[in-house]
C-alpha cells in the first residue's frame, strides 16, 4: 500500500515554473491589496514589546530560545540557586549590619 502511495505522490508533482516577472501572466496587483499589505502587522518591524529590549535582553532571548527542554529546566534550577544562595548572603549580611549597629535609626537628640 505504502508504494501505491509513493508513485501516486509522483504523479500528482507539478514540475512547472510559473515566471511571476511576466506583466502579461501577472497583470498589477488587484486594487487595494498592496496598501493593505502595507498595514498588516506581519510587515511591522518588531512588536512594541521588543522596542523596550537593550541587545544584551534580545542575545538572551535568542539563548534561551535555542536550549533544548532539559538545558532550559538546568538553566531554570541553576538561576533559582544562584537566587536562593543571594538571600543566603544578604540574611548573612544584614545579621552583620544588625551586630555592627550600622543599620540603626540615628538619634536627633544631642
Amino acid at each position: 500500500m505504502a508504494a501505491s502511495d509513493a508513485g501516486q505522490d509522483e504523479c500528482l508533482m507539478s514540475y512547472e515554473k510559473l515566471d511571476r516577472a511576466s506583466p502579461d501572466l501577472w497583470p498589477e496587483q488587484i486594487p487595494g491589496v498592496s496598501e493593505f499589505a502595507a498595514k498588516s502587522p506581519l510587515s511591522s518591524p518588531q512588536p512594541t514589546w521588543m522596542s523596550e529590549l537593550q541587545s544584551e535582553d534580545i542575545g538572551l532571548l535568542q539563548e534561551f530560545g535555542s536550549l533544548t527542554t532539559s538545558q532550559l529546566i538546568d538553566k531554570i534550577r541553576g538561576l533559582q540557586n544562584l537566587a536562593y544562595q543571594l538571600g543566603l548572603d544578604e540574611a548573612r549580611e544584614m545579621t552583620r549590619g544588625k551586630f555592627l549597629n550600622i543599620l540603626q535609626k540615628p538619634n536627633n537628640k544631642h
